[in-house]
């Protein structure tokens, strides 16, 4: 019984100790630093990569669509992958192969073959977070268990905050090229910090026979049409666009019969029986609400700026990078300190009380705010940055056995990928919907006649007299047309941070459902007071 349920959890991870753990540790940080980076550049970029390329619109669209779909094609098995052949196979070659293609991609000028590139930097790129997380649970000792995954956790708020700024130094003194070329100097570094850091892992032959290549595609091509799907959904009109029904309900049926799949065959690659546990089902609801609540910085913060504050992403990605990624590097450490010492729960409950305060601030803005008037949102985002991902990563592992991270592996990267798509088109829709109603429910206050319109068209109609008389008055209408399209986006953010406050009070109450881990390699350690009644009570501490 016991060898049927260990063949239904996956593949046991082994590993030796990385010899040199510094170098792991690096390896760790570049990846998953770059991984981040890679996908958030392109898009923020993407207007100005439309433009190098000569692209349309929807060109451009599934331009960041291949990319970043192909990345959720193959994350979901990279924990599977680095256990058969080793960490150093599966991010050794591709880190070079990423290189190379990251460097030929700005010289491409042919649409297919620029979706084609796409594709394959998406895959390589897909390589690089799952296996750098798995460098932490096979080769680390537990000790730098904490602090690897503290530099896991943070690269996700640390690419929101400092992306948009690093695209305009790019964009504006290097170049856009700079948008691919970074890889082709961190990829290879990373390759050689993995190779220095990890032992030599031979290929597990056994496991490869017993392969489960059908439900790693499944899983793959289901969940990236369905991000697909999500991503052109709020373009196309959602369920008017036969494209998007026909990723949706393809990607669904994908999935479904993963699902029958794990249950039938002998050697399951991830079957669905590693979240039978009310805490992990929890915990991994929690990192989706998450990803949801932290677009209030990701998103809300820079997209008014550049909406209604009409500037560009280098001078409104000032903000988030002085007041929201710099701060990190003190508030990180402080953040392991707590886990060390205080309930992951407790910590997870004070970023998210932060994430719901900085939201709840944003909802008092006004089309005259600018970008300084962010500056404590910013500082608020970035706390929650530093104490919501982390701890939530350490309760979900604190209730599994990370002996078995293969097939609990394969969940995170579909939550941390699909979430994050799910959070981008709620969000885009969600403004979008809003803006409308706004939009139309400001214009039925403006009717033909009413003396405040007339007022204020003949005060805009004398202002541009001295322009031309002649097209004043059209001019006129033109500017009261844009007073009531600023504010309706004015409302629509609004209610986009009133949306992220209630994500992060949802949060809290799943939290709140999660019961205490039971002890292991994160238990917190007491205080010193604590550790003396323990010991006069015959309990046995460190």
């Amino acid at each position: 019984m016991a060898e049927n349920d260990d063949a239904g959890r996956g593949p046991v991870s082994r590993g030796g100790i990385a010899p040199q753990p510094l170098f792991a540790v690096a390896a760790v940080l570049l990846g998953s630093f770059l991984a981040n980076f890679d996908s958030r550049l392109t898009t923020v970029g993407l207007p100005d990569l439309r433009g190098a390329f000569g692209l349309s619109f929807d060109e451009g669209a599934w331009l960041s669509t291949a990319g970043i779909g192909s990345q959720i094609f193959i994350a979901p098995a990279v924990a599977w992958l680095t256990t058969v052949f080793g960490l150093r196979r599966v991010l050794g070659i591709p880190s070079v192969v990423y290189a190379l293609v990251s460097l030929i991609i700005p010289f491409v000028r042919d649409y297919p073959a620029l979706i084609a590139l796409s594709v394959v930097h998406g895959l390589l790129l897909g390589t690089f977070v799952p296996a750098t997380l798995m460098i932490v649970f096979r080769n680390l000792p537990i000790r730098w268990w904490l602090p690897a995954i503290a530099l896991y956790s943070i690269r996700v708020g640390f690419a929101l905050d400092s992306s948009t700024s690093l695209v305009g130094f790019y964009v504006d003194h290097l170049g856009w090229q700079w948008l691919y070329w970074q890889g082709v100097v961190i990829a290879p570094l990373m390759g050689l910090m993995v190779y220095l850091g990890t032992p030599n892992d031979q290929v597990n032959r056994a496991l490869l026979r017993e392969a489960d290549w059908g439900g790693m595609l499944l899983l793959g091509a289901g969940v990236s049409m369905i991000y697909a799907g999500l991503d052109q959904g709020n373009r196309l009109d959602w369920l008017g666009s036969g494209t998007v029904m026909a990723l949706l309900v393809g990607g669904g049926v994908l999935f479904a019969t993963f699902i029958v799949n794990e249950s039938l065959v002998r050697q399951p690659w991830a079957h669905v029986n590693v979240l039978f546990s009310r805490n992990i089902c929890l915990s991994l609801v929690v990192i989706l609400l998450y990803t949801l609540t932290s677009l209030s910085n990701a998103s809300l913060v820079p997209n008014f700026l550049g909406t209604v504050g009409q500037l560009r992403p280098e001078q409104s990605g000032l903000l988030l990078l002085t007041y929201g990624a710099l701060p990190m590097f003190v508030l990180v450490p402080v953040s392991i300190w707590l886990l060390r010492h205080f309930d992951a729960r407790t910590v997870a409950v004070v970023g998210f009380a932060c994430f719901a305060a900085a939201s709840l601030w944003g909802t008092q803005l006004t089309h005259d705010w600018a970008r300084e008037d962010f500056v404590g949102i910013a500082l608020l985002q970035s706390v929650g940055q530093a104490t919501t991902l982390l701890p939530l990563i350490i309760i979900a592992l604190s209730n599994s056995d990370p002996s078995r991270a293969t097939s609990f592996a394969a969940y995170i990267q579909i939550m941390r990928l699909g979430g994050a798509e799910i959070g981008v088109a709620l969000m885009g829709t969600w403004l979008r919907v809003r803006e409308q109603i706004h939009s139309f429910y400001l214009g039925q206050n403006l009717e033909i006649g009413d003396v405040d319109v007339v007022r204020i068209l003949k005060q805009l109609a004398g202002h541009f007299a001295a322009h031309g008389a002649g097209s004043a008055p059209a001019r006129a209408v033109g500017t009261l047309a844009s007073f009531v399209a600023r504010e309706a986006n004015v409302l629509a953010y609004i209610d986009g941070f009133w949306l992220c406050f209630w994500m992060a009070v949802a949060a809290l109450g799943f939290i709140a459902l999660i019961t205490r881990a039971p002890p292991g390699p994160f238990t917190p350690a007491p205080f010193g007071f604590a550790k003396t009644v323990l010991r006069k009570c015959g309990v046995k501490v460190a």
